[in-house]
């Protein structure tokens, strides 16, 4: 079974900057992953929080 690259504070972290103006196709090519993959994302972990205790 193949490993995962981001954990789940990474990926809300991404989907944050996204939220903040980024531009998607450029989030995309600076953390090597594909534009398929952040939509997949974004309709599992949009609108999470990272827990910080």
């Amino acid at each position: 079974m193949k490993r995962k690259q981001f954990s789940e504070e990474q990926i809300i972290g991404i989907l944050k900057e996204a939220e903040a103006g980024a531009v998607v196709t450029e989030l995309c090519r600076r953390h090597g992953m594909s534009s398929a993959t952040y939509y997949a994302w974004k309709a599992k972990f949009g609108g999470m929080d990272v827990d910080f205790r």
